[in-house]
């Protein structure tokens, strides 16, 4: 009897264990995942960058499905920044973001953004290419959205790239966010693809080092119970010490409040051997409060003195995000 009950629970924690998941979730090398959940079809999707490249130099963009959040299939190329489709641009497909929108006949709408460079004005710039189904085919403009002309007066240097799209639940309205060492914010006009150049706002978070929350880029907002969350990566993607911080706000434009106890959302574990997690997008599982923060790390046999350059191979990961009774984000323990 014993021995029956045993075989029993043996049985169970090896099944258990076999569906449970494991990091990292895609296969090759994929970078600054952006994760939507498309209420059109009832799954799950994950945009990433394409790594492995000298120098950052991917030029696509691809897409892979899930029904729940463990088994991930490839939905191939969405984007191909160097195809006559996207003729300002000759290559660093970096970043994207994604959003779905209902539209008033029931349909819906997939709004993808993007950075690439400009060979024109050797820039990165910002763009948008749109479909009807989180798979594509996606119809990309033919221009950028926004360029270094975009950013709110009065700052100076980095660059156009990583770009966050959030949907306000209060207000009903859109906003777009970007750039590398500053965090721009705007309100997008109801076309989606242009901006509302007088909401533009400099929402850098202030102070901190690169042990703390000294911003770097990587900007992703969302909501929770009546709090708009900022989240974004300190130090660089090479880095070992690359780590996602947060602050919160009561509107979708600032201010940033940066609470000095808590604003570790995760950070890299060196016993591990789990290094420069960051630069991510948040996941609520539908009509739930719960939450998972997708993110990518580098290949601890790319890391310093490793194979190669390090933060040019990178992996995709995912992992539970939890809230203590004020609110707070606890720091996420990176998992393998």
């Amino acid at each position: 009897m014993r021995l029956k009950l045993f075989l029993s629970l043996l049985v169970f924690f090896i099944s258990h264990a076999m569906q449970a998941q494991k990091n990292p979730i895609l296969p090759d090398f994929h970078a600054d995942p952006e994760i939507l959940y498309a209420e059109q079809t009832g799954k799950y999707y994950i945009y990433s960058t394409t790594d492995g490249y000298p120098g950052w130099g991917g030029w696509t963009f691809s897409v892979f499905s899930s029904s729940d959040l463990k088994k991930w299939t490839d939905e191939g190329v969405v984007l191909d920044v160097k195809s006559e489709l996207v003729p300002w641009a000759n290559g660093n497909a970096w970043a994207p973001c994604i959003i779905e929108r209902k539209q008033n006949d029931g349909t819906y709408k997939y709004y993808f953004y993007f950075s690439a460079n400009n060979p024109q004005s050797k820039r990165k710039e910002i763009s948008c290419a749109i479909s009807n189904s989180p798979t594509g085919p996606f119809q990309p403009l033919d221009k950028p959205i926004i360029t270094d002309a975009d950013r709110p007066m009065g700052l100076r240097g980095g660059q156009a790239i990583d770009v966050d799209v959030f949907h306000d639940p209060v207000s009903g309205k859109y906003y777009l966010y970007w750039g590398n060492g500053f965090m721009a914010g705007v309100e997008l006009n109801d076309d989606m693809i242009s901006i509302r150049q007088e909401t533009k706002v400099n929402l850098t978070p202030q102070g901190g080092t690169l042990d703390t929350w000294s911003y770097r880029e990587g900007a992703y907002v969302f909501y929770r119970k009546g709090t708009y969350y900022f989240l974004w990566s300190v130090d660089d993607t090479g880095s070992p010490n690359y780590h996602v911080c947060y602050a919160t706000s009561s509107s979708p434009l600032g201010p940033l409040n940066i609470d000095s106890e808590h604003y570790m959302v995760i950070k890299q574990n060196p016993k591990k051997e789990i290094y420069g997690t960051a630069h991510n997008s948040v996941l609520q599982i539908p009509n739930k409060d719960k939450w998972y923060i997708v993110y990518h790390r580098i290949n601890k046999d790319f890391i310093n003195g490793g194979k190669g350059v390090p933060g040019t191979h990178r992996e995709v990961c995912i992992d539970r995000m939890k809230f203590d009774a004020k609110g707070h984000i606890r720091q996420v323990c990176p998992t393998k």
